[in-house]
């Protein structure tokens, strides 16, 4: 069955052979009928018969072209399109998977999002042989990764682990451990934010949503108030060594700090320089300090310092999933700090980190 655009065509061809079929056929009776009268010997010069015959035999042919071999023509097209397409489709193909493969801006600027997620899981589902492992994969990653817009890059993070000489009548002893972030990165979001509650619900909605706020959770049972300056303060924020000014707020059993990056900071071309610290309280019989990256990072350098405690050795967990290895290191017993090196070079990703663990 033809579809309109043929049809189309052929009745176009057809109205043209008849027009010249029937306008040659007028110019040769018009022609042979001025030859016979003598008033109109001035058109006896002019080729009437000639233009007439040849549109006479062009329509005329025309139209017999038309119905005798109008199959056959369509046949033939369609043969030699096969064969052009067979023989261009390998190198056709080979040019789409090199660019695709080689060029990522080729193949930005033909696939959507969505169309680049299907690819990369059938290509994942190709290498593991398992559809479903890889759409996980590619899944996880979204959320990981495509989910994050700001990413991290060579973090140093130092901790100095202390007894709290300032511990309060009737509480438990207390660790104080005061946390140093120095890091490299483009912002995104204008606002970072701080925050410390006793709340688990709230705590784990904030977990969902790690993009521009860190937060650090108090349990009820541990004695202290979420909402006090001595269970966790935010002590510095500063961007290119430039400190900026932080905002506290507070309601029953939670605080906030807010740190406004500014315009100038928004519009840089370059990474910049990030670098604040923060004092918290541990409570020393959960026997754990944790320490989790809520952002992809490249490049992660962790120290912790704990010679000013009671504390005789401490372990390292880390939740790092990566082929690469945590190169992990302890001061030596005969020197009077007692320090761990924990260094990373590969990517970090959210919800990932370490914890130190003591007896």
């Amino acid at each position: 069955m033809h579809d309109s655009l043929h049809r189309l065509y052929q009745a176009k061809l057809t109205i043209l052979a008849l027009l010249l079929f029937f306008v040659g056929l007028g110019l040769l009776i018009f022609g042979h009928w001025v030859e016979s009268q003598a008033g109109w010997h001035w058109l006896h010069n002019w080729p009437i018969v000639d233009i007439g015959s040849g549109m006479f035999t062009t329509g005329l042919l025309g139209v017999g072209l038309q119905y005798l071999d109008s199959a056959d023509s369509e046949v033939r097209d369609t043969e030699r399109l096969k064969r052009v397409l067979s023989d261009s489709t390998p190198a056709m193909r080979d040019a789409v998977i090199d660019g695709f493969a080689f060029e990522p801006d080729d193949l930005a600027r033909v696939a959507t999002p969505e169309v680049l997620d299907r690819i990369t899981a059938n290509a994942l589902s190709i290498r593991l042989s398992d559809e479903s492992f890889a759409q996980e994969i590619v899944d996880d990653l979204t959320v990981q990764a495509i989910n994050m817009p700001e990413r991290l890059y060579d973090a140093r993070i130092s901790i100095r682990l202390s007894m709290d000489r300032g511990t309060a009548k009737g509480r438990a002893p207390m660790y104080v451990a005061v946390v140093r972030w120095e890091f490299r990165f483009t912002p995104v979001y204008p606002i970072r934010r701080f925050t410390c509650l006793s709340d688990p619900n709230e705590f784990r909605e904030l977990n969902n949503d790690t993009a521009a706020t860190s937060a650090w959770y108090i349990a009820k049972r541990t004695g202290l108030d979420a909402a006090a300056e001595s269970s966790f303060q935010l002590v510095d924020f500063q961007i290119d060594g430039e400190p900026l000014k932080l905002q506290r707020s507070s309601k029953k059993g939670s605080q906030t700090y807010s740190v406004a990056l500014g315009e100038e900071a928004m519009h840089a071309v370059e990474p910049l320089s990030v670098a604040y610290t923060y004092r918290t309280l541990v409570v020393p019989s959960w026997h754990v300090l944790q320490l989790r990256v809520d952002q992809p990072t490249k490049r992660l350098a962790v120290s912790i310092d704990y010679s000013d405690t009671d504390l005789k050795h401490v372990s390292v967990l880390d939740f790092i999933a990566s082929g690469e290895r945590t190169r992990i290191s302890h001061s030596a017993d005969f020197v009077p700090e007692r320090t761990i090196n924990v260094d990373f070079d590969g990517w970090v990703f959210p919800r990932s980190g370490l914890a130190f663990v003591w007896d």
